[in-house]
C-alpha cells in the first residue's frame, strides 16, 4: 500500500537541492525552507546576511522537505540521491 513520506535534507543552498528532488519520479513536492534557529518566520535575506556571522547567527540550515510516494521511490533511493548531490566538505 502506498505511503506518503516526508524527510527533510540540510544542504547548505536550497535552490538546487529543491529543484533535483522536485524533478524525481515519485517525489510529490520539494520545499525549501529552514531548520533550527533562533528566529521564528526566518527570511531567506535575514539567513543569508548572517551566514558568516558567528556573532549574529540566526543558527538556520537552509532544507528542503521532500514529499514522496514510498510505493514509487524509496527513502534509501533518496539519500543515496541526496549524498551524491551534496558535498559535505563545503
Amino acid at each position: 500500500m502506498a505511503k506518503t513520506q516526508t524527510i527533510v535534507f540540510g544542504a547548505g543552498c536550497f535552490w538546487g537541492v529543491e529543484k533535483y528532488f522536485d524533478h524525481l519520479d515519485g517525489v510529490k513536492s520539494a520545499t525549501s525552507g529552514y531548520a533550527g534557529g533562533n528566529y521564528d518566520n526566518p527570511t531567506y535575506e535575514r539567513v543569508l546576511a548572517h551566514r558568516h556571522s558567528s556573532k549574529n547567527s540566526t543558527n538556520h540550515t537552509e532544507s528542503v522537505e521532500v514529499v514522496y510516494d514510498d510505493s514509487k521511490i524509496s527513502t534509501e533511493t533518496l539519500i543515496k540521491s541526496f549524498w551524491e548531490l551534496h558535498d559535505p566538505t563545503q
